[in-house]
């Protein structure tokens, strides 16, 4: 992994043309609406990438409480070799659920899709300063499993062909976090145990578990644990990490619903609906 600092929060005056780029996806998600194509330049690596996300974080008026992980294909990697990248979950997009059915908001005209997800959530801060992880490291972490379903939309329809670069600048192409049921005691159990299944419209679109992805859920944690330290956000107590899509990516549409069958650890049941501009009493002037 890479060891640069690039991505720090507030380390340096920004580039003009990436502030543009940051403001143009957080307008667009502001309300609601799609944009019919990169607002800019592509940024040349993650690194820079990530500068734009931390420019947009920091515009958009809701507090990090977690972060999504994505594999990216080794085709597809740069010079800092990472395997995956990281988006953020804001507060006011993360729902529990507790029974009954749940609605989450996509972008008409833009990208929308349901992942499976295994969430973990730290029970203790990272400590500070560790910026390499392993995954065996991660597994002994204080932390607890949950059940999850990531929903996985931006306001731009092409942004996972357009390729990492692209999905890191847009909040890592999320907007909403479900998370379910614990499951007691995962850095004991099999990860092969851990297997599930997905369904749109109660027509089954995909299939598998902790292991879908390269590592499993010990390499996704460690990365997370790594990248956000580099990036000078290093993870809190209660902090929420989505591992990675268990069954695929699943596309869908306003009015659809979305199921997850975790086996032997409950569902989550969940339907899409268009996102709507949001409260300009919740922004700032």
């Amino acid at each position: 992994m890479s060891t640069d600092h690039s991505g720090t929060a507030g380390a340096r005056e920004e580039a003009p043309e990436l502030a543009a780029i940051a403001a143009r996806f957080v307008g667009a998600r502001r309300q609601g609406q799609s944009l019919p194509a990169f607002p800019g330049e592509i940024p040349p690596d993650l690194a820079t990438a990530y500068r734009v996300q931390d420019i947009a974080i920091g515009q958009w008026p809701d507090p990090v409480v977690g972060w999504k992980v994505g594999f990216i294909a080794p085709e597809r990697r740069d010079v800092s070799g990472d395997e995956r990248l990281l988006g953020p979950v804001f507060a006011r997009a993360r729902q529990f659920a507790i029974g009954g059915q749940l609605s989450f908001a996509v972008f008409a005209g833009g990208f929308g899709a349901v992942e499976a997800e295994y969430v973990l959530r730290l029970d203790a801060d990272a400590p500070e300063g560790k910026t390499d992880w392993t995954p065996d490291e991660a597994a002994a972490f204080p932390s607890s499993l949950f059940i999850g379903m990531e929903v996985a939309s931006s306001p731009l329809a092409t942004i996972n062909q357009l390729g990492p670069r692209v999905v890191v600048s847009d909040f890592g192409n999320n907007n909403g976090l479900i998370v379910g049921p614990g499951i007691i005691g995962w850095a004991s159990i099999a990860e092969t145990s851990l297997t599930c299944r997905t369904f749109i419209d109660d027509r089954q679109v995909g299939q598998g578990g902790a292991t879908t992805l390269p590592g499993g859920l010990r390499a996704a944690f460690a990365f997370a644990l790594s990248r956000s330290a580099r990036r000078g956000r290093p993870l809190k107590a209660g902090d929420l990490v989505a591992t990675g899509n268990a069954t695929g990516i699943h596309d869908i549409l306003p009015g659809q619903q979305a199921r997850i069958e975790f086996d032997g650890h409950g569902s989550i049941v969940a339907r899409a609906v268009a996102a709507a501009p949001m409260d300009e009493g919740d922004w700032p002037a």
